[in-house]
């Protein structure tokens, strides 16, 4: 009778416990698939969009479905599908990253990954310094002559309005300098704007730059911007995986087959791949290659996460 009881009182904490976890048994179930990517497709969806890339979201998924084939084909599996709770987020941000590609290509401007772009950027570049500096030298000295002059003609009228008021001749000369002081501070702000136009385009190069020294592995002195530095390194986009939440952020792309690369790069590190040597390799660090399947390494890993012979 005891036994009986005992295995009665099993049943019901089991039932129970299974009961209270449900919840959590449900979630496993529905994550699953980002710790074991090739039993079930990982799902995704488009979290965060900005419409300042100029890009209409059926074209951006377009891109993420020629992303997603790039790792299935070579396998025959589907590894990703959409849903619209994807557990995956796919967020499309804007930042100076992408404002300092299109900065450049509104100048004219294509940028490669090789060697002779870079030169080119940089004579540029040091062009575009040269120029600004000299502007700003002569904005700084006549800015300091405006200052003073200004200060003069202030004391003057607070002066003569201490004392009730001027002669006609004084009145006339004051207001005539007034006028003058009027155009002048106009013509400064038409410098100041200049000058803002030179420091945008010269941080845009900045930018760029600093991706091809990091992009080319050059031995060179990273690229300063005018202004406080933002203190990041430049990047396209990123995978994270933070506290449960796992999403893909897309920063910037010069075209469509550079934005296909990045966005099948984060796949793999979605799938749990990590960085390889091989330049040609879409998990490669940096977005070089115009290679748009699987590199031989790319396949070995893939093959080796998914337990194919």
């Amino acid at each position: 009778m005891k036994a009986r009881l005992v295995n009665f009182i099993i049943i019901i904490l089991v039932f129970a416990g299974v009961f209270v976890f449900q919840k959590q048994i449900d979630n496993l179930i529905k994550y699953s698939s980002l710790y074991a990517p090739c039993e079930q497709p990982i799902t995704y969806t488009l979290n965060l969009f900005d419409d300042r890339f100029s890009l209409l979201r059926q074209d951006f998924l377009g891109a993420v479905g020629e992303a997603e084939a790039i790792w299935e084909k070579p396998i025959g599996k589907e590894l990703f599908t959409y849903a619209d709770d994807g557990r995956l987020k796919i967020n499309l941000i804007y930042d100076y990253r992408q404002q300092a590609t299109s900065k450049l290509k509104s100048l004219g401007i294509v940028v490669k990954e090789d060697r002779t772009s870079y030169s080119e950027l940089r004579t540029k570049y040091e062009a575009l310094k040269a120029e600004y500096g000299k502007l700003k030298t002569d904005y700084d000295a006549r800015l300091a002559l405006f200052t003073q002059r200004k200060r003069v003609y202030d004391q003057e009228v607070q002066s003569w309005n201490k004392k009730g008021g001027s002669s006609k001749a004084e009145y006339n000369r004051l207001s005539e300098e007034g006028v003058i002081i009027q155009a002048e501070l106009a013509e400064i702000q038409k410098i100041e704007t200049r000058l803002n136009e030179y420091v945008d385009k010269i941080n845009s190069f900045s930018v760029v730059l600093n991706r091809l020294v990091d992009s080319l592995n050059l031995k060179v002195e990273k690229y300063n911007e005018v202004g406080a530095s933002r203190g990041e390194e430049f990047t396209e986009g990123d995978y994270q995986s933070v506290n449960g939440q796992q999403m893909i952020n897309i920063y910037e792309f010069s075209n469509h087959d550079k934005l296909v690369r990045v966005l099948a790069h984060e796949f793999g590190h979605a799938l749990g791949l990590e960085h390889t040597d091989d330049p040609h390799a879409i998990m490669y660090k940096f977005n070089t290659s115009a290679n748009d399947k699987l590199a031989d390494i790319d396949r070995v890993e893939l093959m080796a996460l998914c337990a194919i012979e």
